[in-house]
């Protein structure tokens, strides 16, 4: 009798688990779904910012100056005009030094009309050969004087080095013109310098060609790319830091030298797995999602331990816990517990709004 009591006693206890087991799941199974929005864990290009200061500089910029004192006689730009390498800016007063030119190369002329003359007669042995060497260094003489007067010419004309933009004349016709005198300033805008500073500790993950992006106040909605061309061979012992050089496209002509620029300098580039910020649970030092689990003919979530990266707007970088391609849960997760059965309502592709993740799920 003991041991029929023992037989039934064992039987009892193994059976009742089983009989819970099928009550939770035959609950869980008639518990409605917990609606949620779920987005992709998905591999996505990543870095680390550094943040700084720069001020731009135009690629190429000179004062172009007066090297002569004189009169000027004609400008042949406006203001703000885009001018092309060898476009004659300013024209001076020069005729003292044209009217030398004219005396000079009659002299040259007369010159080589006398060396025409002995060298017919040195064949025939009528002129000796000092005669034509004489002649000769008198012709060679003239002809430096030409070039002397001619460069004094020159200097009485202002040409633009490069293309660029002219900025505010200082100077009008009839004006005197004096050495050292800065007539107008030329900039070739095309490309933007951008010097800025980087704390020393970046010295190792800075490379020419890193890509930066960079904006202004001036234009608040826009971005402007670039990449580093170069980087200084000196720390500042003060601030230890040291100046950075990224080069910008200035296609549309919007930057102007002297503008201060905001810049963020990628650092550390790499292929990582995110997912939005509001997917992530927090407990303590721990971090969790709940990840979709469709394994089953009912779709659940379980609670799935993850370590997290670095951080930008709106994404977390996750180091280990999660496969690309898997979904997790965004919105609902208040509401949906772990083990119970949820429906997808919405996929987060591009961290949509909420509103747009409602009307997606009335379609």
């Amino acid at each position: 009798m003991n041991f029929l009591r023992h037989i039934i006693w064992l039987g009892n206890a193994l059976l009742f688990p089983l009989l819970i087991l099928l009550l939770n799941q035959t609950a869980a199974a008639q518990r409605p779904a917990t609606p949620v929005f779920v987005t992709v864990v998905k591999e996505v290009h990543f870095a680390d910012k550094v943040e700084a200061l720069g001020t731009l500089k135009s690629n190429k910029n000179i004062d172009i100056m007066s090297t002569v004192t004189e009169l000027v006689t004609k400008i042949n730009f406006d203001d703000g005009q885009r001018v092309n390498k060898g476009d004659i800016l300013i024209e001076m007063d020069a005729a003292e030094e044209l009217a030398l030119r004219v005396e000079e190369q009659s002299r040259i002329d007369e010159a080589r009309k006398q060396r025409d003359r002995l060298q017919s007669l040195f064949k025939r042995d009528v002129a000796s050969e000092s005669a034509l060497d004489e002649n000769e260094r008198d012709l060679e003489t003239a002809q430096a004087r030409l070039k002397a007067i001619q460069s004094k010419i020159d200097q009485h004309i202002l040409v633009a080095p490069f293309d660029g933009v002219v900025g505010l004349r200082n100077i009008s016709i009839g004006a005197l013109a004096q050495p050292g005198m800065r007539i107008v300033t030329l900039d070739d805008d095309s490309v933007m310098k951008l010097d800025f500073s980087i704390p020393e500790i970046f010295i190792a993950t800075l490379k020419a060609g890193a890509k930066i992006q960079a904006n202004t106040r001036v234009y608040p909605d826009k971005v402007f790319e670039g990449e580093i061309s170069s980087i200084d061979t000196r720390v500042d012992p003060v601030t230890r830091s040291i100046i950075t050089r990224a080069l910008l496209d200035n296609r549309g002509n919007l930057l102007k030298a002297g503008m201060l620029m905001q810049v963020v300098v990628d650092k550390n580039p790499r292929q990582t797995l995110i997912v939005p910020e509001e997917a992530i649970i927090t407990s303590g030092s721990d971090s969790f999602v709940l990840l979709i689990d469709a394994s089953d003919k009912i779709t659940t979530v379980k609670k799935q331990p993850i370590i997290l990266g670095a951080r930008r707007k709106g994404e977390v970088e996750v180091l280990s816990g999660l496969n690309a391609g898997q979904k997790v849960v965004t919105h609902g997760i208040t509401r949906a517990k772990p083990g119970a059965p949820v429906v997808i309502k919405a996929i987060e592709i591009d961290n949509e709004p909420l509103a747009q993740l409602l009307q997606q799920q009335l379609k």
